[in-house]
């Protein structure tokens, strides 16, 4: 390949046809390729590039702290775990085009984290953008808004995500304008696609931390309006254990 061609292929932006363009050659020369079926073999392997390329950004986007797959998932370590209903409403994916929301709740190292990230890295993988927030950080970037008075903004950004994984909800306490922001941004009228969480509280003690009885009764009712909810309060923690030192 001469420079020139090198040069018009990058400004292209045709990366995969200038990584391999001498292995097309050899392959249209071995298999006999006509003209029209180099172009449309170079171009089809163009598109899954940009498309594979899509996806990474999208995970990178995401921000997910830890690659889990649903395929690696101990099931037979959660015997107590609708294992059925987990692949069916996996295997199913129609949770997306139905903005079901997907909850589970349990005890700290049961699996949910893994559950949860496993959907959200399925829809991204299928060409849906999601984002992964701690609760905690979520509400100090909440907070943070409305000092700067970007609350518009922020919400905007959350809920713009075809899906949104919100981890960990009920390790901290919220203030009043915290809960209101945090209503806002599940409440029916403005986010109308698929959120996903995980609690280590059940909905009986949401109270506890959002300290708003009524926006509380509101957010659990909108929640579950539309939703599919894993009781995983009879699963063990699938953490390892410290050995203890004698």
């Amino acid at each position: 390949m001469d420079e020139d061609l090198a040069k018009t292929l990058k400004y292209l932006r045709l990366g995969g046809l200038l990584a391999h363009w001498d292995a097309y050659l050899e392959l249209a020369q071995r298999q006999r390729f006509s003209p029209v079926r180099l172009l449309r073999h170079v171009l089809d392997e163009e598109v899954k590039l940009k498309r594979d390329n899509a996806r990474r950004l999208r995970l990178k986007h995401a921000a997910i702290p830890e690659d889990l797959d649903l395929a690696t998932f101990p099931f037979e370590r959660q015997p107590k775990l609708d294992r059925k209903k987990v692949l069916s409403l996996y295997d199913g994916f129609d949770f997306i085009a139905k903005a079901q929301n997907i909850i589970w709740m349990g005890p700290t190292g049961c699996g949910k984290t893994g559950l949860a990230t496993g959907f959200l890295i399925q829809a991204i993988n299928r060409g849906y953008t999601g984002r992964f927030v701690l609760f905690p950080a979520l509400v100090q970037e909440l907070f943070a808004a409305i000092a700067d008075h970007s609350e518009e903004k922020v919400l905007k950004r959350y809920l713009a995500y075809d899906c949104l994984l919100i981890d960990e909800i009920g390790y901290i306490e919220v203030e009043p304008v915290q809960v209101g922001l945090f209503f806002t941004l599940l409440h029916q009228r403005h986010r109308r696609k698929p959120t996903l969480l995980t609690s280590n509280l059940g909905f009986g003690d949401w109270r506890s931390f959002l300290k708003n009885d009524h926006l509380t009764a509101a957010l659990i009712d909108r929640l579950t309006e539309s939703s599919h909810l894993f009781n995983m309060k009879g699963c063990i923690s699938l953490r390892p254990k410290l050995s203890q030192e004698s």
